[in-house]
């Protein structure tokens, strides 16, 4: 692996420029890196591992995983031939194929709360099924979400000028403050259908928080007295914390889990899981869409979620994002910067003390991911990272190398920590 600078960018910026003729802004959603600092590609070549390359031939060791969905490396050889197997015998047809009968099974097995799924292909999609599944099966209508969460990019989550405003029926409380529980439920007035919570408090742009023990049995116990549906939202999180579920190992069993990005390493695939409870309401909700039923990516889910179990992924990336994470605390330490890291070692973040992030003023953070691409390792200033079980030891000592010197870059640009 190479680490010169500068990078090569005349093929990303050529497709830059042939883009903004043909795409709304030259690019758009998360993946556009309008507001990432200098250095970053837009558009990639290909991926092998933990590693991917750009578009110019540039290599980083990447610690986005594609924001999520790479949980065992890009092209595992395991996942693919199952997904190969597959599409050699076609993948969309007028109906589904056996893959999904054989993946619900599998999830059904593994996750302590589902006795069914149900599978489309976005987060967004699994996230509004669940809600609208709580509200059939409950007679109600108020949503509540932590202040600030996103569980997705539809109208039901996002209101504004691209739909109908949905927030007359959604309260909000904040994370880990069960007493801001309590009083949203109450408030609610005997019309709460469903509580949405996310495994951790992962809002880009701010401190990652684990929950507590005592929010994560508060929450359930909650929905229990005024029968609503705990939602839990494990679409960023899922196949990275727990087999069985984020929130196994608290010993708490939602009604309804949301899943996407790790199911299927990379295929895109959605599924949401819930209890005999929620069986008939299920059935009752019409969603559909012409590709949630297609075979290739149920097998790369059935092949992924196997994988995992036969390899422990969880727990190598455990290994390799406690390096990590030790790493990074003691080069920082070194160069004279506070910085906090958050959220579980599979999914870092790293920000800087002396950064404000509330109010996005973050110029050490710009500085340090942007120094740390060019160098040909893919971390996010704002946005929480992912480690996938590809990683090793050997990327981490390799990080490091480039790291040091990033840090070194914004010591001398804004000086150490008083």
């Amino acid at each position: 692996m190479t680490t010169n600078l500068p990078h090569r960018t005349e093929r990303d910026e050529a497709l830059r420029e042939r883009a903004q003729r043909v795409i709304p802004k030259g690019m758009y959603g998360h993946q556009s890196v309008a507001r990432l600092p200098e250095g970053y590609p837009q558009f990639f070549s290909h991926g092998e591992g933990s590693h991917v390359w750009d578009v110019d031939g540039n290599e980083y060791i990447d610690y986005m995983c594609a924001y999520g969905p790479i949980v065992l490396g890009h092209r595992h050889p395991a996942v693919e031939r199952a997904a190969a197997a597959q599409q050699a015998r076609g993948d969309t047809f007028t109906g589904p194929t056996e893959r999904i009968v054989e993946l619900a099974e599998q999830l059904v097995a593994i996750t302590p709360h589902a006795d069914w799924a149900w599978f489309a292909k976005n987060g967004t999609d699994a996230t509004t099924y669940a809600v609208t599944v709580a509200r059939v099966h409950t007679g109600r209508r108020v949503l509540m979400r932590a202040a600030g969460a996103y569980h997705g990019a539809s109208p039901l989550w996002m209101p504004g000028p691209a739909g109908p405003e949905d927030g007359a029926y959604q309260l909000s409380y904040r994370y880990n403050d069960l007493e801001s529980v309590r009083a949203a439920a109450a408030e609610a007035n005997g019309d709460l259908a469903a509580i949405i919570v996310s495994p951790f408090r992962h809002d880009a742009g701010h401190v990652q928080e684990l929950p507590t023990l005592e929010f994560v049995h508060g929450v359930r116990d909650i929905c229990d007295a005024t029968g609503a549906v705990l939602i839990l939202d494990d679409v960023r999180a899922g196949f990275r914390l727990d087999l069985g579920g984020s929130w196994a190992p608290f010993g708490v069993k939602p009604d309804l889990a949301a899943y996407s990005k790790a199911i299927a390493n990379g295929y895109a695939l959605a599924g949401v899981t819930g209890g005999a409870q929620l069986h008939d309401a299920a059935g009752s909700v019409f969603a559909t869409g012409s590709f949630w039923f297609s075979g290739v990516a149920m097998a790369a889910a059935t092949a992924t979620i196997a994988t995992m179990e036969e390899t422990d992924g969880i727990g190598q990336m455990e290994r390799v994002g406690t390096l990590l994470r030790e790493g990074l605390a003691g080069q920082a330490r070194a160069h004279g910067l506070r910085v906090t890291q958050s959220g579980p070692v599979q999914m870092p973040f790293l920000s800087f003390d002396s950064d404000d992030l509330e109010a996005r003023d973050i110029p050490r953070a710009l500085r340090f991911t942007s120094e740390a691409v060019k160098r040909g390792v893919y971390f996010h200033p704002t946005h929480n990272w992912f480690l996938s079980a590809a990683h090793t030891a050997e990327d981490v000592e390799r990080t490091l190398v480039m790291t040091d010197a990033a840090f070194a870059a914004v010591r001398d640009t804004f000086g150490a920590d008083a």
